[in-house]
């Protein structure tokens, strides 16, 4: 293990199944090809936080009901500094072997089953992200289109049919964005991707006051037969309106699976690097660290808010909670449009590390081709529209994905890695904090994922 990185130098790593136009670059000014700059400390937190945040965000307050304020903040804290430690041991390798690849670190640790399991975890959980992406626009662009319509409309309409408009919006707007071989053209819509975040997280904090609590009877439920969800909303007291501290249920496996998929940027931070002006460890980790604790806190505001607005009955996606009690609101409605918007951009962005990994594990080191780029983005679109549209809840995309692979590439690759890669000795502090980071990652993947099975089994 020890002296593995003095190797570095003497290997060949293969990067023939990258895209056109693009390098595998060294550490320091080498970084950077002829004339560029780099990116500014400020630009490159912007794109780390376009990275960070995603549709995660519209789960974090049904975490935060099933964990409690202070429980859910515990989470949220320990799950964003894990996150934090893990980049720090990354661009430490980085520093160590000059590779800036995260499936190349794979292959320099574990050789090509290293770099083939990288790319397997990639594949799995990019998928899992555009999925769930797209679930967003299945479930929530009918009620958009809705609600600009009268409210006399009735009968069947295409347009208000969430299958047939996700379809419709995969093969005009994200088909053609995914077809780009570059992923520089997509920099301007992630700007606009992050900005629609921050608007969400700020009209969840207004409507907190726009809806009493306890919440009143819907009309719609009231024309409905008495039943156990009626009586329970009916029936709902002030009790009902104190916010709970901690809170321990089953459904509380589904709070840290959801952070770690909400704080996942791990394959966008070695590209980070290589564009950031000046490069250094230091550097970048301070552009990751401000990048974390400004997500950290538009996640906490938006979850809180949203919580403290439904308690026990906000729903596990936050934004259908606001369609029984402020139906026809103008901000929501916008919100919900701006949301939409949001996603879009970012599946194209997703797909792109999506599809290397893909070519990696079909293709191996075969050149770049037109012909296997069109045939590598259609099927892998196919797949995850078709698990857009038949995957009956968000939470099943952020529990199954969040228990397997993002902790394995948030917490147990980089522990891993360093372990196997660097020359310090076991017992050093970074070492041992590596090593608790492979422990933790597998205890929480493990705990989460069978918690969610059990309550799949008993739900059957």
């Amino acid at each position: 293990m020890r002296r593995l990185s003095e190797s570095t130098a003497n290997m060949n790593i293969q990067t023939n199944d990258e895209e056109p136009g693009e390098s595998s670059p060294l550490l320091g000014h080498a970084l950077q090809p002829q004339g560029f700059t780099g990116a500014s400390f400020g630009s490159s937190v912007f794109n780390m936080m376009n990275a960070i945040m995603g549709s995660g965000i519209l789960g974090l307050s049904y975490a935060m009901a099933n964990t409690g304020i202070m429980g859910f903040c515990i989470l949220l804290l320990l799950v964003s500094s894990l996150a934090s430690y893990s980049i720090h041991l990354l661009l430490t390798l980085c520093d160590q072997t000059a590779i800036t690849s995260y499936e190349d670190l794979g292959l320099l640790a574990f050789k090509k089953p290293g770099k083939v399991l990288v790319a397997v975890t990639i594949l799995i959980q990019n998928v899992g992200a555009m999925s769930s992406y797209l679930f967003i626009v299945k479930s929530e662009l009918p009620a958009a289109i809705a609600s600009f319509l009268s409210r006399d409309a009735s009968g069947y309409v295409w347009y208000l049919d969430g299958r047939t408009l996700l379809i419709l919006v995969t093969l005009v707007v994200v088909l053609p964005l995914a077809m780009l071989p570059k992923i520089g053209f997509l920099g301007y819509t992630s700007s606009l991707a992050f900005f629609l975040m921050v608007f969400f997280a700020a009209v969840v904090v207004i409507k907190k006051w726009s809806i009493p609590c306890p919440l009143p009877l819907n009309e719609t439920l009231s024309t409905m037969l008495v039943t156990s969800t009626q009586v329970q909303v009916s029936n709902s007291s002030n009790s009902e309106c104190i916010p709970k501290m901690f809170a321990i249920s089953s459904k509380s496996a589904y709070a840290v699976p959801t952070m770690a998929f909400s704080f996942l940027c791990h394959t966008a931070v070695l590209p980070i690097y290589c564009e950031l002006h000046r490069p250094s460890k230091k550097r970048m980790q301070n552009v990751a660290n401000v990048s974390i604790s400004l997500s950290f806190l538009v996640y906490l505001v938006s979850a809180l808010f949203g919580y403290l607005t439904f308690y026990g009955h906000v729903d596990s996606e936050l934004l259908q909670g606001y369609d029984t009690y402020l139906p026809r609101d103008i901000l929501v409605m916008s919100v919900r449009l701006a949301i939409l918007v949001a996603v879009l951009l970012t599946v194209p962005l997703i797909h792109f590390p999506t599809r290397k990994a893909l070519r990696t594990l079909v293709l191996g080191d075969r050149p770049f081709s037109w012909s296997s780029h069109i045939l590598l983005t259609t099927m892998l679109l196919a797949v995850v529209l078709l698990l857009a549209i038949f995957v009956p809840d968000i939470r099943n995309v952020f529990g199954v994905v969040g228990s397997t692979t993002s902790t394995g590439l948030l917490f147990v690759y980089p522990g891993l890695f360093y372990l196997r890669i660097s020359a310090s000795p076991l017992q050093s502090l970074r070492s041992l904090g590596a090593l608790l980071l492979v422990i933790i990652g597998v205890l929480v993947g493990l705990l989460s994922f069978s918690i969610i099975i059990i309550t799949w089994v008993k739900n059957t």
